[in-house]
């Protein structure tokens, strides 16, 4: 254990060792990156620092600074915006403003959006060369989309689809905001008196700017000043009824129209599917806006009521705020709650005192938008995301002083080393504590889930406070367990930003009586009665037995993946073979083994894990897709390495349908800002760890993120890289105690040991955000939430490909694995060419593409789907760097071979990692005694498949190969 520590003392520079004994030499990630907006603008209060008043500057593009005659469009070109227009795209635009006065100031664009992909259009902005505060670093330029049609056609069962959508090509305003949206206000800049230059560097997307305009901070109106601007005593006395799924646009693709059951909802039907609610969980997030056009037949007040199902996951209060076309007519709607309420209502909106707002409405159509605002709950995001760091920051000192080694038999005075400990955690709880008190009161006093988490974190910072010599031990329950109070928190901070609103109608009204939002009972009871019994007369994609002329496909997901699946068969799969399918969901994968048992399996099975074909096929369940005449030509579209776990000798038994990837991911702002190159291979990781862990942060592996149980897509890239191998070519025994092989294993085992890698990282999202561990390798499901749940540092990571091992020649070895999920013919199909047609048009580059498209346009960015395909994935909507980097590693794809003893060969390479780690094992002797118990199993398992009788090898068991695959297509083996 002392050698460890030593060890480990000898990676980290000498002057970061104890920086806990002297806290002025602290280095922290806070002297790396900008401070936060929410921090500045108390800076600035502090200051005295005030808005700039009464000044408004209009900079037009042909005054823009160093500016390209190529990126100025004559006024002909401009999409009708009158004047000379700034192409930009892959470039920066700055400009010069004179200002009055110091003081604060906002920042709008024209823009014209030339994207339409659901990939956004972002840039950042730079005051005389600087960011000011972090959020500048992102400023969104929201497109505006609707539906290609506003009525819904239906599928084979009657009910109703969602359309696709299309962006509305027009020129917009906008102020810079903070792309969270969790700011009240525009973002404000502070400029000097006299010149300055604004800078808007590109990061995504392309669009035309026009006139910038540099302007006071935009103040809203009072309540009653409003009143005063419209002068009118009429109150029109009528009702105007708004469908809220019908008529709208929205700046998000993907808030979408909702089928609600139930009679309280209209228009409704017991039988089918109707869309007839918007909203929901598409949308939730901050920012989200939905605008409806209406019609008003008269000038005069009006009351503005909204029929709404807000069943927040968590309970609490979300907000909105209210624009009549495109201003927030009045501050007091700049921000309106709706409570927690598990039934339908109507909420008015209306003042404390419980009198409804009047707005005024002139003669003719207006658009009435509700925007998605969770900055009520800034405050609360700011102080967990401060007490996370600081947390982090003092585990990161408690690891320096004992070595990164939990010893429960040694105790510590805590208070020799950390005077301040019992101060600090009583610090954390009191401003966690005071945080838990504005939510009750946020929420009215209701104690959401969000609450009660708070509540459980402080409580377990005072237990922990009441032993402080035993914190050293207990670490799992402050920062690194997956119950400890940094996960608590962690989890809160993706919660609270949530604001899901269900909007049925909504009513434009004087004194009226309103239409009620819930029937009577008895009218609900008869809706009941007739759905239960249509119920049984209804289509669905059950699994049910299809006609002999129909091709029955299980499928292991979503009903909206499923629906996209079913439309997209019916418009271009049916009539162009003539071949009919039926779709049905399947409530377990694990069930098509004792389907095919029973002989009660489908003809094809989509979307299931890579493992259950090989399961199928060694039994004897599955179709040998080699047997097709053109199978070889059609392998083509994949990655070689996919193949692997889908083979027996040279029979192949599934395709690749997803594929997943391992890359390096990195924040671009943070190793900027320490002047610490990507690192391209192990060796140069190695090297910039020292800087690192110098300023409190690390390097993840997907070792660290296993449990403790290290699965193949672990362990098996460092067997690849260094040349070794896990089975040898016969297939009869493990090839991990080879040199090669072990080399790797030792090399992993001193990312821990040695070097101070992370062993245990329960989120590596989470703190890739909070910058504790700003580079690190993980695969598609990181991916997807950095894109999708991460908009603060959104434009400020980036991928490369995985770090590998630099051979002789001067090449990178990064061969990682890549398990996704696959498709698959059954034995017991009713017609294997049919079977086989539908296999190919699913995997089909023009299906994937359309599917891929309409997945991600109408449900968001967490639905990102990655074919297997590999010309379909060139054309996905994602940022074209990003794909550039997945293809180069998928080129070092390969995956882990079945063979009936795989299973022992992962266990115990698992175990020998964790006997070198924590036991101190000498990796030779580890990996011998692993290396009999594999043979072993192995021997056991090739008896019971009949490669082996008697202990004698009867038949070999070919392990396949990159080489094999591409041989498929004729490739020349390069060895």
């Amino acid at each position: 254990m002392i050698c460890l520590a030593l060890l480990w003392l000898l990676v980290i520079p000498k002057e970061s060792t104890f920086a806990e004994k002297d806290a002025s030499k602290d280095q922290t990630i806070e002297n790396v990156v900008e401070e936060r907006y929410h921090t500045i603008l108390e800076q600035w209060k502090e200051d005295g620092v005030e808005n700039a008043s009464n000044f408004e500057a209009s900079i037009s593009p042909s005054t823009f600074l160093d500016v390209k005659e190529d990126d100025l469009l004559a006024s002909e070109n401009s999409k009708d915006y009158g004047d000379r227009v700034f192409y930009w795209h892959n470039q920066s635009l700055s400009l010069s403003v004179s200002v009055p006065e110091d003081g604060l100031y906002e920042i709008s664009f024209d823009y014209y959006p030339i994207s339409k992909e659901v990939v956004p259009i972002e840039g950042s902005i730079l005051i005389n060369g600087e960011y000011p505060f972090y959020e500048s670093r992102r400023i969104v330029f929201p497109l505006k989309w609707k539906s290609v049609k506003d009525t819904f056609d239906t599928d084979r069962f009657g009910n109703e689809i969602i359309p696709n959508q299309e962006v509305i090509p027009e020129w917009g305003k906008i102020s810079a905001t903070d792309a969270s949206n969790l700011q009240a206000e525009s973002l404000k800049y502070y400029l000097k008196k006299g010149k300055n230059t604004i800078t808007l560097t590109h990061l995504k997307g392309e669009m035309l700017v026009g006139n910038v305009y540099v302007h006071s901070p935009t103040k809203l109106i009072s309540y009653k000043d409003y009143l005063q601007n419209n002068k009118n005593d009429h109150k029109v006395n009528s009702l105007i009824i708004q469908e809220a799924e019908k008529g709208y646009t929205k700046n998000s693709s993907y808030i979408r129209p909702v089928a609600t059951t139930g009679s309280s909802v209209v228009p409704n039907n017991p039988k089918y599917l109707l869309l007839n609610t918007v909203g929901g969980d598409s949308w939730r997030e901050s920012g989200q806006r939905v605008n409806w056009n209406v019609s008003i037949a008269e000038d005069g007040y009006y009351q503005l009521t909204f029929k709404v199902l807000q069943k927040k996951e968590t309970g609490g209060t979300v907000f909105r705020k209210l624009l009549i076309d495109g201003e927030i007519p009045f501050s007091e709607v700049s921000l309106f709650p709706f409570e927690f309420n598990k039934k339908w209502v109507n909420t008015t909106l209306k003042d404390e005192k419980g009198d409804p707002y009047l707005f005024y409405l002139t003669k003719g159509n207006h658009e009435i938008s509700l925007e998605a605002d969770a900055s009520p709950v800034e405050r609360s995001i700011f102080t967990i995301n401060e007490v996370i760091k600081e947390m982090q920051e003092f585990a990161l000192s408690i690891k320096k002083l004992t070595g990164n080694q939990n010893d429960r038999s040694r105790g510590w005075k805590i208070n020799e080393y950390f005077p301040d400990a019992e101060k600090k955690i009583d610090g954390w709880a009191n401003r966690l504590e005071e945080e838990s008190k504005y939510l009750t009161e946020l929420n009215k006093g209701n104690e959401s889930k969000d609450i009660v988490s708070l509540n459980m974190a402080v409580k377990k910072l005072r237990t922990l406070n009441k032993n402080p010599n035993e914190i050293p031990n207990r670490l799992t329950e402050l920062t690194e367990g997956s119950s400890s109070v940094a996960q608590l928190l962690g989890n809160l901070l993706l919660e609270l930003p949530k604001q899901p609103l269900l909007v049925d109608r909504f009513y434009i009204h004087g004194e009226n009586q309103l239409p009620a939002p819930t029937p009577g009972y008895f009218a609900k009871t008869w809706n009941g009665m007739k759905r239960f019994v249509q119920s049984f007369s209804a289509g669905n994609y059950s699994a049910s037995s299809a006609d002999d002329q129909t091709i029955e496909i299980w499928v292991n997901r979503q009903r909206q993946y499923v629906d996209i699946i079913q439309n997209l068969a019916d418009q271009t799969f049916t009539p162009k073979t003539g071949i009919k399918v039926k779709f049905s969901i399947m409530p377990d994968e694990g069930k098509l083994i004792l389907a095919s048992a029973a002989n009660n399996q489908p003809d094809v099975a989509i979307g299931i894990s890579n493992w259950l074909p090989y399961e199928l096929s060694i039994r004897g369940a599955a179709v040998d897709l080699h047997e097709f005449s053109d199978f070889e030509d059609y392998s083509n579209q994949f990655s070689p390495g996919a193949f692997l776990p889908l083979m027996i000798d040279d029979s192949v038994y599934a395709l690749p349908e997803t594929q997943d990837f391992y890359v390096q991911f990195y924040r671009k702002d943070i190793l900027n800002a320490l002047k610490i190159p990507v690192p391209d291979t192990w060796d140069d990781v190695v090297k910039i760890l020292p800087e690192l862990q110098r300023f409190g942060m690390n390097y993840y592996t997907p070792i660290a993120g296993a449990g403790g149980f290290k699965s193949f897509q672990t362990t098996a890239p460092f067997i690849y890289q260094f040349s070794g191998d896990l089975y040898e070519e016969d297939g009869m025994r493990t090839a991990i105690g080879e040199e090669d092989s072990l080399k790797a294993i030792e090399f992993m085992a001193k990312l821990n040991t040695i070097y101070s890698m992370p062993m245990q990282v329960p989120n590596f999202y989470n703190h890739f955000r909070y910058s504790t561990l700003p580079i690190g390798i993980a695969n598609f499901s990181t991916y997807v939430q950095l894109t999708a749940a991460a908009p603060e540092i959104a434009g400020w990571w980036d991928i490369s490909p995985y770090p590998g091992i630099k051979q002789q020649d001067g090449t990178v070895e990064r061969w990682a694995t890549g398990s996704g999920q696959s498709s698959m013919i059954f034995k017991g199909t009713k017609d294997r060419e049919k079977s086989w047609e539908f296999l190919k048009w699913w995997m089909s580059t023009d299906t994937q593409v359309d599917f891929a498209t309409t997945l991600q346009t109408l449900y968001g960015p967490e639905y990102m789907w990655n074919s297997a395909n590999l010309e379909a994935f060139k054309q996905l909507p994602w940022p074209e760097e990003h794909k550039e980097t997945i293809l180069k590693q998928w080129e070092y794809l390969q995956e882990v071979p079945k063979t009936p003893g795989a299973y022992m060969v992962e266990r115990e390479l698992s175990n020998i990692w964790n006997r070198i780690v924590f036991d101190g094992e000498n990796p030779r002797s580890a990996v011998d005694d692993s290396v009999i118990a594999i043979n072993r199993e192995i021997s056991r398992k090739m008896e019971e498949f009949g490669y082996m009788k008697n202990g004698k090898m009867v038949k070999p068991y070919h392990i396949p190969s990159i080489d094999q695959v591409k041989s498929w297509a004729g490739e020349k083996n390069e060895d």
